[in-house]
């Protein structure tokens, strides 16, 4: 599993102050209050970073980090990824889980059939939806709901789906 977890990328200065545009890439954007401790990717290497204040702007968090004081101080850092670490994740609830955490995990039929990996997670909006790659390299999409998927196993690192008709045509 990944120890750190993307919740945003900074997109761009704003103001003067050292404050910065953050693109959040979490259901939860509450957290930017709840936590202050973050991990910055830097194309030379990771640095971590405290939170000093935020605000929200149309569908993005404001952010002033500690020392960083100005436009100049923080500029180079347009397009870094923000990350927590697990310990700092907001816990998930009952069947919730971190995509971070879905990817690569076996995916198989209620009768031991396995189809393939969960290569990725699309978003809807509605309900999620699991892109399984079969060893063949064909992708199948299956909606993430009960109807459909049956369990996930995260020990096993095993996802069971009922295959409803017409999703593996």
């Amino acid at each position: 599993m990944e120890e750190l977890l993307q919740v945003g990328v900074l997109t761009s200065t704003h103001g003067v102050r050292g404050e910065v545009k953050v693109f959040p890439m979490t259901d939860d954007v509450k957290r930017f209050k709840k936590n202050k401790d973050y991990i910055l990717e830097t194309p030379k290497g990771n640095r971590a970073v405290k939170v000093e204040s935020v605000k929200f702007f149309k569908q993005f968090v404001i952010l002033k980090f500690e020392g960083f004081d100005n436009m100049d101080d923080i500029a180079p850092y347009k397009n870094c990824g923000l990350f927590v670490t697990r310990e700092n994740a907001v816990k998930c609830a009952k069947d919730e889980y971190f995509i971070a955490d879905l990817i690569g995990m076996e995916v198989c039929e209620e009768n031991g059939g396995r189809i393939g990996e969960l290569v990725d997670v699309i978003q809807t909006g509605a309900n999620d939806v699991y892109v399984v790659k079969t060893p063949e390299g064909k992708e199948h999409l299956f909606p993430a709901i009960k109807d459909c998927v049956r369990s996930v196993d995260m020990e096993a690192r095993k996802v069971v789906v009922y295959v409803m008709p017409g999703l593996l045509d």
